[in-house]
């Protein structure tokens, strides 16, 4: 029986994971917000869903709920980042407040999660960690730049963490949805609280229509997603990062396409910036 450390499951990816996780037999330790989410979460499976009040951009309520956690239930085999919310907004329509907030919850939040706990895996040589990124994390969309940048971050902080942490026989993987049915349409996307008008007719008018007429209609499950991960995860060689839908494949293929050929039609001039190779004399 592991023991799993999941953020946010009130509902989404964290709820689907966690009932996927629960119905292994494994023991779910699960972050919520509120006292009546608390409750909801632990009556999924009494005895093996812990709920736990956090917010994860409360630095000292993290370390106690982690050693609460692990006082309980004992060390934490799995780390799941889960915890995050997006906000649609062009780069300029967003204040620094907005933008700073998006940072403390996806990327500070995460980070803090993850020193909390990274101490114990450390010391006993072995534990995982699964930050959920986003498609956006890796190819950008207009009206979603901010939240492309928090995961963007997110990203190149996990990826040197795995190389970081694989000493100690660490595991680190990033999930890497496109979209889905979850709550992420509705409480957890945020509008910016300034539009500017000069944008409307332009493609971020267009790209926040199309978020908006999607919503509640994306092709992904997460039911489907949270045993996608799982099958990941108990593979020998588990992925670095692993794409969920069949439109996150398509997106970060497209891009890799694009960005390849660029490279090769500016290697010239990108390699001209190297000092001239000087052979020293015999």
């Amino acid at each position: 029986m592991k023991t799993w450390l999941i953020t946010g499951v009130s509902s989404g990816f964290g709820r689907a994971l966690a009932q996927a996780v629960l119905a292994r037999g494994d023991r779910v330790a699960g972050t919520v917000r509120n006292t009546p989410a608390l409750s909801a979460f632990e009556a999924l499976a009494p005895g093996l869903a812990h709920g736990v009040v956090m917010d994860v951009v409360d630095p000292s309520a993290v370390t106690a709920a982690v050693s609460a956690v692990t006082q309980a239930l004992g060390p934490i085999d799995v780390l799941v980042n889960n915890a995050g919310y997006g906000l649609v907004s062009g780069i300029e329509e967003a204040s620094l407040d907005e933008i700073r907030a998006q940072f403390e919850v996806n990327v500070f939040g995460a980070v803090t999660v993850m020193q909390a706990v990274l101490p114990a895996m450390r010391a006993r040589r072995s534990g995982t960690i699964v930050n959920v990124t986003s498609v956006s994390g890796l190819v950008g969309w207009p009206g979603l730049g901010v939240y492309s940048g928090s995961k963007f971050a997110l990203e190149g902080i996990t990826e040197t963490l795995a190389q970081e942490v694989a000493p100690f026989g660490i595991g680190v993987m990033m999930v890497e949805p496109g979209g889905f049915r979850t709550d992420f349409a509705g409480r957890s996307r945020v509008e910016a609280s300034s539009p500017i008008a000069d944008y409307d007719g332009t493609v971020l008018s267009d790209c926040k229509a199309i978020l908006h007429s999607h919503a509640g209609q994306e092709r992904g499950d997460p039911a489907l997603a949270a045993q996608a991960i799982l099958t990941a995860l108990e593979a020998e060689h588990p992925p670095l990062r692993l794409l969920l839908g069949s439109d996150a494949v398509s997106y970060l293929k497209d891009k890799i396409s694009a960005q390849l050929s660029e490279v090769d039609r500016w290697e010239a001039v990108s390699t001209a910036t190297d000092f001239e190779t000087v052979v020293a004399a015999e």
